[in-house]
């Protein structure tokens, strides 16, 4: 299934309880660019929204029931971007520019971003445009230790906002820019005080360029080397409960820390054979998709070397990969892919790499063994 031209790009809006997330939207949505933009809101206890633009309830937000947005409001959510979607087609509402979602303080954004990504229907009438997490310059780094919500937060962000700056002392606020760089060293930091945060262009960040519509490779894909980015920090916090009951099981294991949580890039400078993509991409996300928390790449592909390969997954939900019309930069025509893991070896995945484009890597005794047959390889559990 492929993307519609028109599709409509969603923002999600997340970070823990207290950051300022309602506090950036007002702001945000008083900019004119942002108008023609559905704002769907699920937070725990009363949001004030001074500013809407678009149709919904009374006051022009979509307001889903309480409830975490990763769990039992989740079919809602998929409802609510059907029925805006069928609005729209039937002239009931003007045309969307944008959806924001804005998450409960207390969700993983992880099914939040596959809800937009894994259902069909969805997948085909809007794209994924980025996430932007807020952060509180003055409790973050305990709300960090404490709280694996608020790791995943900024692991999947593509843009870090960091809040009440200001009120924070210059080396709290230094320890946290080097703790959020530790956990997502790719990702745009912004001050949340300057002006220029509360513009409309703080959501261009995802999929494609929206002045161009074609994928904004040169901003997230880059090529340097992550192996200064990782650390051996291993905290013994107690992670809290987050206070609330959904009524059914989360997986959150309060003994996983986030210094298991990697972010590296794969560069590749030959041509890659289509069956053999799939293949990589099938197995890894069948067997460990739980552990990629995110997943980009340009990729150069064999059977039409000049129109790169998009792909963009979340966990073991990938949107459907899309044809550039050109390298945006034709100088450099190889495969980047750039992945943040949790609990994934780096050289698990690298050798999984290899092995399907024909290059075992030999410093490793099992490399042979995975380019045979990558399910021999002791620990890749399908």
């Amino acid at each position: 299934m492929s993307l519609t031209p028109s599709a409509v790009p969603v923002s999600i809006l997340t970070g823990f309880l207290g950051a300022g997330k309602t506090t950036l939207l007002n702001r945000l949505l008083k900019d004119p660019d942002l108008t023609d933009t559905a704002v769907i809101i699920n937070e725990f206890g009363d949001v004030s929204i001074d500013h809407l633009l678009v149709e919904a309830s009374s006051d022009g937000v979509i307001e889903l029931a309480d409830g975490c947005l990763c769990c039992t409001v989740r079919g809602e959510l998929v409802d609510t971007l059907a029925d805006l979607m069928d609005r729209m087609q039937t002239g009931k509402i003007r045309p969307l520019k944008r959806v924001v979602i804005e998450t409960t303080g207390l969700a993983d954004p992880a099914p939040v971003l596959q809800s937009v990504m894994g259902n069909p229907i969805i997948a085909q009438n809007y794209r994924l445009d980025g996430v932007v997490t807020v952060v509180d310059a003055v409790n973050g780094l305990a709300t960090l230790g404490n709280h694996e919500e608020a790791v995943k937060q900024v692991a999947v962000a593509d843009r870090l906002v960091i809040s009440k700056s200001t009120l924070a002392a210059p080396e709290e606020l230094e320890s946290l820019k080097t703790r959020l760089r530790q956990l997502n060293p790719r990702a745009e930091m912004v001050d949340g005080d300057l002006p220029e945060t509360g513009k409309a262009e703080l959501f261009h960040c995802g999929l494609y360029d929206p002045a161009t519509k074609i994928a904004d490779v040169g901003r997230w894909l880059q090529d340097e080397a992550s192996s200064g980015h990782h650390h051996d920090h291993h905290h013994d916090h107690d992670h809290a409960h987050c206070g609330h009951e959904h009524g059914h099981h989360h997986h959150h294991d309060a003994n996983r820390h986030d210094a298991d949580i990697r972010s590296f890039s794969i560069v590749h400078d030959r041509p890659i054979d289509r069956h053999a993509l799939d293949m990589f991409i099938d197995l890894l996300r069948s067997a460990h998709g739980e552990k990629l928390l995110r997943m980009k790449a340009v990729v150069s592909m064999s059977d039409n070397p000049d129109r790169p390969l998009i792909l963009h997954g979340v966990q073991s939900v990938f949107h459907a990969p899309q044809r550039l019309a050109a390298w945006p930069d034709p100088a450099d025509r190889r495969t980047r892919m750039v992945l943040i893991t949790k609990g994934l070896p780096e050289s698990f995945v690298r050798d999984l790499f290899d092995a399907f484009t024909g290059r075992p890597r030999i410093d490793r005794p099992d490399a042979a063994a995975l380019f045979d047959n990558p399910l021999a390889v002791p620990g890749l559990k399908i």
